[in-house]
């Protein structure tokens, strides 16, 4: 029986939950990683020629690998989906608005993945999460520069053996153990779990609700919270969420640009937790360091060379390069994802240092609403208070009690106003 005094929701809201449905139902099938990485033979083949002939990927290597749907018509079913957003909200309706972009989105996602192995690929992967030379505002370096600036002190730190991390000597399978008991603690009867992988290239990577680890893969205590914060509190705390809402179903099912705002908000936790290392960071900025090398012409075996020379191995340093030129050709290219992470880090941190600063830190947890995007914020507010969409379920400490975060952040534009190089002039006779 209906609960008392909850009222039926209306036909505008109903309209809503159907077109967002439909939304949520066409991208089931669209897997992007899935279509783009490349197969175990291709690296034994590079491997098996001493690693000094670019690996055989070609458009006819990606025509062989079915995309599991038929391209023209699941771009015709997101065209319909728009018209009816359209005919049934109108053109101005926010909602109506931001699922129409969604749409548009998923319909150039088809088209990336139908352009694999080509130039167009990496062009719409530029459009989706963006371009090393991109900047953050106006008058700003772009995301490249802020890579070499970063490496410049990370290499500093990186010298100092009181900051070594201490051995991987955790297994998979031990740390799926581990990583399941902290999911059972914040998500009691969810259904989320960690589980063993072999089809990824990362060493975590989260699903719709489970976090998966590569079975070959090794982990020390801090690796583990790391993955607790960016993998469980970040990716599937907003899947939670997402899938909560009455209405907005979509807010469950981010599409590709909504990486932007999701990674950098989990590498924000990290940060914000003290669970990061230098060693860490300096990854993130290699893979930027990477794809900038590739937009600037590098192939694969360059980029491959370029790892090497950072200390790392051949498996890893084949692992972060195919990462690079996944979807894309050895000669082409990059696939643009990684710069998500850094992308979307400073992004998500002036977001808050600003909503702090103009007296507005409530909309601060709105980001764990679900797949969010920051620039549906100021709608997304006016959803939540007109009750369309529910405020988030689940948050982390940081986001429950805003008081800390908003002292913190209160400083944060004095401090950034600061002249660095006069700072290091001053401190000199005391550093």
């Amino acid at each position: 029986m209906p609960e008392k005094n909850v009222k039926p929701p209306s036909t505008y809201l109903t309209q809503v939950k159907a077109l967002s449905d439909r939304i949520v139902k066409a991208q089931q099938p669209i897997r992007i990683l899935d279509a783009i990485k490349w197969d175990e033979s291709i690296k034994q083949a590079f491997f098996n020629k001493n690693c000094k002939m670019l690996p055989e990927v070609t458009p006819d290597y990606y025509k062989n690998r079915p995309l599991g749907f038929d391209p023209e018509e699941k771009k015709l079913e997101f065209y319909r989906i728009e018209r009816d957003l359209v005919r049934t909200l109108g053109q101005l309706n926010p909602l109506s608005v931001i699922m129409r972009r969604i749409c548009r989105e998923y319909q150039d996602v088809v088209d990336m993945l139908q352009a694999r192995g080509t130039a167009t690929f990496s062009n719409i992967s530029q459009e989706l999460y963006g371009c090393s030379q991109d900047v953050f505002h106006v008058g700003d370096p772009p995301i490249a520069m802020l890579g070499s600036m970063m490496e410049d002190t990370l290499l500093q730190l990186l010298k100092l053996d009181f900051l070594n991390e201490e051995p991987k000597t955790i297994p998979a399978k031990e740390a799926v153990v581990l990583l399941n008991e902290k999911i059972q603690a914040l998500f009691p009867g969810d259904g989320l779990r960690a589980m063993i992988s072999d089809g990824i290239l990362a060493d975590a990577a989260a699903g719709t609700d489970y976090v998966k680890l590569r079975a070959d893969a090794y982990f020390n205590m801090r690796d583990l919270r790391v993955l607790e914060v960016h993998e469980v509190w970040v990716h599937l705390g907003t899947t939670l969420n997402g899938l909560a809402q009455p209405y907005c179903s979509f807010l469950g099912k981010g599409p590709p640009s909504a990486a932007v705002t999701q990674e950098g908000l989990a590498v924000l936790m990290e940060i914000l937790t003290l669970s990061s290392t230098p060693n860490r960071l300096m990854k993130l900025i290699d893979r930027v360091r990477a794809i900038t090398l590739a937009e600037e012409g590098a192939n694969f075996l360059e980029i491959f060379r370029f790892f090497l020379d950072k200390g790392l191995d051949r498996e890893e340093s084949y692992t972060l390069t195919s990462r690079v030129f996944r979807g894309s050709s050895p000669d082409g290219l990059p696939f643009t994802k990684d710069l998500t992470y850094i992308k979307g880090f400073v992004l998500t941190y002036n977001f808050i240092r600003l909503a702090v600063s103009k007296g507005k830190p409530d909309r601060i947890p709105l980001l764990f609403c679900g797949k969010t995007m920051l620039e549906d914020m100021k709608v997304l507010a006016e959803l939540v208070e007109e009750g369309t969409v529910v405020p988030p379920r689940f948050l982390p400490p940081q986001f429950k009690d805003l008081m800390g975060l908003s002292a913190w952040m209160s400083f944060s534009r004095f401090m950034s106003s600061m002249n660095f190089k006069q700072l290091e002039q001053d401190y000199a006779n005391v550093l």
